[in-house]
Parts: C-alpha cells; sequence; structure tokens
C-alpha cells in the first residue's frame, strides 16, 4: 500500500511539474501590472548584446540587470574571438533565438560582429558602446591608422596566434575608473583573441540601414575617442559622450542601460 502511493505521488509530480518560468522571455499574460506597464513603453522587448576583445558576456551583467528590470528579453553572446566569421555565427544564433524584433549592441570589437550580423531582419536597432564600426570591405586597422595610437596598445601580448593585455595594461587602460581588485578580475577572465581578429574585413555595414546609437567613452585609453566620434558621425548615430573607460558597460551601467532603453523605445 505504502509503495503504491509512493508510485502515485512520484507519477503525479512529472505529470505537475513544479511553478515556473518557462522562458526567460517575458510573457505578457503572466506578468505583475507594475511589470507589464514597463514593457509597454518598449516597441523592442529584445536586446541582444555582443562583447569585445579581452572580455566575455560577464561584462554586461551591470547593464543586463538594469534592462530586465526595465522588462526588457536579454540575451549575452558568447563570442568564440577566434575570427570575425565565428563571431558573427554565435550572434546570429542568439539574434535567431528571439521571438520578435532585436535591438543589437555591441562593445569596443563587438561593434565589427554587430556591423556585420546585424542585418538581420530582426534587427531593428543597433547601439555602438565605445565600439568599432567598419564599412563594408574595412578592417579595424584600415580605420585606427588615421588616429593616434592609444597607449593600451602597448600592452598587448601575442602567443601562439593569440593576443591578451597584461594584467598592469589591463587595469591602467582598459578598466582605470573600476577599483582595481575588480579590473583584476576582469583581466584573469578576459578572453583571448586571434592575433588577426583586428585585420579582417567585414563584408556589409547594418549601420548603412538601421537606425544607430553611439556612446563615446571620453577616457577611453584602447580606442581612441576621436575615432569613435568619426564612427559615430559617419553613421549618423544618435550620440551620448559618457567620462568613462573603455570599460563604460562596467564602469557606467546606468548611462549605457539608458541608451539601450531609448533605442528600444523608438523602434
Amino acid at each position: 500500500m505504502i509503495l503504491r502511493h509512493l508510485l502515485a505521488a512520484a507519477l503525479f509530480s512529472i505529470a505537475v511539474p513544479i511553478a515556473g518560468p518557462a522562458s526567460a522571455q517575458p510573457n505578457k499574460q503572466n506578468v505583475k501590472p507594475n511589470t507589464q506597464k514597463k514593457m509597454d513603453e518598449f516597441r523592442t522587448h529584445n536586446v541582444v548584446l555582443v562583447h569585445g576583445a579581452w572580455a566575455d558576456g560577464s561584462s554586461w551583467n551591470e547593464v543586463i540587470g538594469l534592462l530586465q528590470e526595465a522588462g526588457l528579453h536579454v540575451t549575452a553572446v558568447q563570442n568564440p574571438l577566434t575570427s570575425l566569421a565565428d563571431d558573427v555565427a554565435a550572434t546570429r544564433r542568439a539574434i535567431a533565438q528571439q521571438e520578435g524584433p532585436v535591438v543589437l549592441v555591441g562593445h569596443s570589437y563587438g561593434g565589427v560582429v554587430i556591423t556585420e550580423a546585424g542585418t538581420d531582419p530582426k534587427v531593428v536597432g543597433l547601439v555602438y558602446v565605445a565600439a568599432l564600426a567598419p564599412d563594408a570591405g574595412e578592417a579595424f586597422e584600415d580605420v585606427a591608422k588615421r588616429f593616434p595610437t592609444p597607449p593600451g596598445g602597448a600592452f598587448i601580448r601575442v602567443a601562439d596566434g593569440f593576443a591578451q593585455l597584461d594584467e598592469a595594461g589591463f587595469v591602467a587602460n582598459f578598466a582605470p575608473d573600476i577599483p582595481p581588485a575588480r579590473a583584476r578580475v576582469m583581466a584573469a577572465t578576459q578572453g583571448p583573441i586571434s592575433a588577426t581578429l583586428f585585420s579582417q574585413k567585414t563584408t556589409q555595414a547594418a549601420w548603412k540601414t538601421k537606425p544607430s546609437w553611439y556612446a563615446v567613452s571620453t577616457l577611453d585609453r584602447v580606442i581612441d575617442p576621436g575615432l569613435e566620434r568619426f564612427l559615430a558621425q559617419r553613421m549618423k548615430a544618435q550620440t551620448v559622450e559618457i567620462a568613462a573607460s573603455h570599460a563604460s558597460p562596467v564602469a557606467r551601467p546606468r548611462e549605457i542601460a539608458d541608451l539601450i532603453l531609448a533605442a528600444a523605445r523608438r523602434q
């Protein structure tokens, strides 16, 4: 008799799973009124975040929390950083998983990735954060040579075909406005990049046909702020300037989130 009851309980637990969210995608029929009100502010509810060189998806953590609090569905891509083609493929997979239109966001080298992947029909807006934004057939190094070499470039170390920033250079140049202990953790988890990544050319430029936003980091020591302004002006992006280092998504997440939210509202 006891065994019969245990089997019945087990079968019931399989047939009726514990209540919980079926997906990270917001469901307008099941959200609380306050969250529903927030969601109604936006025309686009999906945001895909693309990290840059010497970083990974965790570099967006603070921004993600703010976007989710606003009611948006957020996905952070984990780029392999082995080639532009590989990173674009990873981003396109993330876009394909979204239900509905997408605001695509790129930080640093991630701007190259969204420039190529952003032609996807689901993408309705592009947000560049201290980011590269090449034209079709253009590589980052083609544009960068017109501007002063930033100090962070002196700390790139190449071995076995991959490049990293050494810890001292990372703390002093990539993230100088972040507490040193946190910056050292970021340096320890940085994604090594293909040594040829910055010479690889895009085949298309999504910013020519999609609305664009740009956050210039005025204290950037990895990409020259003058280059960032040039790229923003060339794409006719709605632009904000933030007194931040290259690591602005970590140092100034509120300002970066606000720019993304503005893009989501406009679409």
